[in-house]
């Protein structure tokens, strides 16, 4: 065995699993960001109420607006707020527990005798995750506190006034509260008191504390009360005047995935009969059992993404970056972008050129080899593989809700695109999703991995595999199974459609559409 193969195996391989699985594990601790992005439709919602309140005699638009908004829009706000809340309150019972444990570990440990270091490893590492912990825990209470503002403000509106007032006075006693929850609690509790009573800061906490319908519904309240006729005019004009937008934003959002899904369902059900009565012959046999001619072993797969991907992408651009001379921490939002988008590229560019060194040796390359094909129906495969991904992705992410709880951490990038409304900004972010990771990531992934494997195992396993370390390779617990359903899709594409546009096209409009998502969302 050589020296580069003993390094790759027995050195850099363990460490690179190390601290994937580190990753992994500590993003365990981070709230899902699924959760926030409900919670983010629902409010946009509850602003489209105002919209359907006019015209209410024309029955077709009734449907139209039960169709976009529910029957009962309060009532389903209310429940998704207090599932919201259950799960925050559950992750932050998790780690005070956690911290707890890390309390009474330190107040039993004895103290190391002089000769050994001052700080031994396993004290620094419990050190940095009893600092993790408590960032997490102070980001549950700040968000558990959000909830109760919002959630009591939902009640009062459908009459349960004692239940509402109930909720703000919890949130008041809590010792763990910032200051400005608890008296914004005691704003909205003295507006819907029986009798009312008017704070003197009252306007100023309600625009500073609460958003969107949350906050129109209160300043409305308070304006009443006050008996300011032209102020309560001018936000009852913004409640109509978002209305509107609020309802073409939750049909974009919400119509066009779903008719895409519903093309995707009667796809796969058309598909899979197919498969039945014509066996070999149908679509989703094309090239099934067909593998690559490899020239390559798993040492040459190992070099590409350990050194390649692994050590690019986490240890040599951060470094690099980090030496740079860039103000830190990056407030402007067109410059956090233009990071995202640069460290993306060099990670990209560096493990490409170790791709194209380790298969250097084997040029020319066997038939199929990182195929693209203008002239083909890659188009229809990728087009296809979006709309048939959609119910499949779906229904595995329901699952995944379920496993996770809201933990598990998310794609930072997400969070990102969702807050920042810069146009220049959110163009950077679509090249960065929607052009250079699906180039990348499918050269990597479909074109080189799912591949390579074949000469190990049949393709259908090495569509499995490919997908579910496409999934690892994103670090985050609870993207791993919905990101293999969507490998799985991916691998399927390419393997039939034997072009990389196709499944190129297909991570495309799945980034698009979840951009589009967030993009409309964030506008609120």
């Amino acid at each position: 065995m050589t020296f580069k193969r003993l390094v790759l195996i027995f050195v850099l391989t363990p460490i690179a699993v190390l601290l994937a699985v580190s990753a992994l594990f500590g993003s365990w601790q981070e709230p899902q960001f699924q959760s926030r992005l409900e919670l983010y439709q629902t409010n946009i919602a509850l602003q489209a109420q105002a919209w359907q309140s006019e015209d209410s005699g024309d029955d077709n638009l009734q449907g139209i607006r039960e169709a976009i908004l529910g029957e009962q829009p309060l009532e389903s706000a209310t429940k998704q707020y207090q599932e919201a809340r259950q799960s925050v309150q559950a992750n932050l019972d998790k780690v005070n527990n956690k911290l707890a444990q890390l309390r009474s570990q330190s107040e039993i440990t004895p103290i190391p005798p002089k000769p050994l270091p001052e700080v031994p490893p396993t004290t620094k590492t419990s050190k940095q995750g009893k600092q993790q912990l408590q960032q997490s825990l102070k980001q549950l209470q700040k968000l558990l506190a959000e909830l109760d503002l919002r959630l009591g403000i939902l009640q009062a509106q459908q009459g349960q006034t004692d239940t509402a007032l109930k909720t703000w006075s919890e949130l008041q006693q809590r010792s763990d509260v910032n200051p400005e929850f608890g008296e914004t609690a005691a704003v909205l509790s003295g507006l819907w008191s029986n009798p009312p009573r008017l704070l003197q800061n009252a306007q100023e906490r309600i625009q500073k504390n609460l958003e969107g319908w949350f906050r129109s519904t209160a300043l409305v309240q308070l304006y009443q009360l006050q008996q300011r006729q032209d102020a309560l005019l001018a936000v009852k004009a913004a409640q109509k005047e978002t209305a509107a937008q609020a309802v073409l934003k939750l049909a974009v959002i919400g119509t066009i995935p779903t008719l895409a899904a519903l093309i995707g369902l009667i796809l796969l059900i058309l598909l899979f009969a197919q498969r039945f009565l014509k066996g070999k012959a149908s679509l989703l046999a094309q090239n099934a059992d067909i593998p690559w001619s490899t020239p390559w072993d798993g040492e040459t797969v190992l070099q590409v993404f350990i050194v390649g991907f692994f050590f690019m992408g986490q240890i040599f651009v951060p470094l690099v970056i980090s030496v740079l001379p860039i103000p830190r921490p990056i407030v402007d939002v067109r410059l956090q972008a233009f990071s995202v988008l640069v460290s993306y590229l060099l990670v990209a560019l560096g493990a490409l050129l170790v791709l194209y060194f380790s298969l250097k040796p084997f040029f020319p390359l066997p038939e199929f080899w990182f195929r693209f094909r203008f002239q083909d129906n890659w188009f229809l495969w990728g087009l296809g593989g979006y709309c048939t991904a959609l119910p499949i992705v779906v229904m595995v992410s329901l699952i995944n809700q379920q496993l996770w709880q809201g933990q598990g951490g998310s794609n930072p990038l997400l969070q990102l695109a969702l807050e920042s409304q810069n146009g220049v900004a959110l163009g950077i972010f679509f090249f960065t999703a929607a052009i250079a990771a699906p180039f990348f990531e499918e050269i990597l992934f479909r074109g080189f991995l799912l591949p390579s494997l074949t000469r190990y195992l049949p393709v259908w396993g090495s569509i499995i595999i490919s997908s579910l370390l496409f999934a690892i390779a994103h670090l985050s617990l609870s993207e791993i199974l919905p990101l293999t359903a969507l490998g799985i899709v991916l691998g399927v594409v390419y393997t039939r459609s034997r072009n990389l546009l196709a499944p190129m096209l297909l991570h495309s409009l799945w980034n698009s559409g979840t951009l589009l998502s967030l993009f409309v969302l964030g506008s609120n």
